[in-house]
């Protein structure tokens, strides 16, 4: 088998401020009584004057609240978190329930994905019984352009935002397919836009093809990335029959999540 890696493969780095950001909070959420600034850092074993300043960032943020003893307990920002924590996990149930309910897919690799940024992150996979040959593995990230997830929740932004994001520089790529400039990204989303349905053809992995579409949010935000993977002879022969149960997928999705559909 072959893994589908990211193209950035940096060594884990650690970030002092944002270690020490971590440990307060976690010691802020085992303790059972609200802390003062003192306590933290003499706990911590912190400075008092940097665990000072990290406080005072956090709340800033609303990562933390002072209440009128000057003791910090956790802020209401990281429900915001938990929130698109607590959605990005339902989606991955609702994607393993609904799928067994269009025998099609079965059939072959379908992957759920989300958009961050310039990248698309794996979430969930529902294997082939036939190996395909490559592995998609939860957490890996790849460029947007050249997969079919990625493809299907670009063409949900505006072409301005599109050009933020590519106009000056285009992923490296992967293979001789991979597409290379802006104005052909902006022809292939116009593409999407039009049937709903994405397509990588060979553009991360030589013989490799790929169909796709997403299911967004009620203010057309995508949410995920769904794509069917093929090698190119089952490509030819299912193309039309799996976009039509993909898009009846994502429709359920959507359903099930509450999202209207037009």
């Amino acid at each position: 088998m072959t893994d589908l890696k990211s193209s950035d493969q940096k060594s884990t780095v650690s970030v002092p401020a944002i270690d020490r950001m971590c440990l307060i909070l976690d010691l802020i959420t085992d303790t059972n009584y609200p802390l003062t600034s003192a306590e933290i850092a003499e706990q911590l074993q912190l400075p008092r004057s940097s665990t000072h300043n990290i406080l005072q960032s956090l709340l800033s943020k609303h990562l933390v609240f002072k209440d009128r003893d000057n003791r910090f307990h956790l802020g209401s920002y990281l429900l915001y978190w938990a929130g698109k924590y607590e959605k990005q996990h339902s989606i991955i149930d609702v994607f393993h329930d609904l799928i067994v309910n269009h025998p099609l897919l079965l059939q072959h690799t379908v992957t759920l994905s989300k958009i961050d940024g310039k990248e698309v992150v794996f979430l969930a996979c529902h294997e082939s019984p036939a190996p395909l040959g490559f592995t998609f593995r939860s957490g890996v990230r790849i460029p947007a352009p050249f997969a079919a997830t990625g493809k299907a929740m670009l063409a949900t932004y505006d072409d301005e935002t599109l050009a933020q994001l590519f106009g000056q520089h285009m992923p490296e790529a992967y293979t001789s397919c991979s597409v290379q400039t802006f104005e052909k990204l902006i022809d292939e989303l116009n593409e999407v836009r039009k049937t709903g349905i994405s397509l990588d053809d060979g553009q991360l992995r030589e013989g490799m093809y790929c169909l796709g579409t997403c299911v967004v949010d009620n203010d057309g935000n995508p949410l995920a990335g769904m794509a069917i993977s093929f090698v190119k002879e089952e490509f030819e022969l299912h193309r039309e029959a799996v976009s039509q149960a993909l898009l009846s997928l994502a429709k359920d999705i959507s359903l099930r999540l509450g999202i209207s559909v037009k």
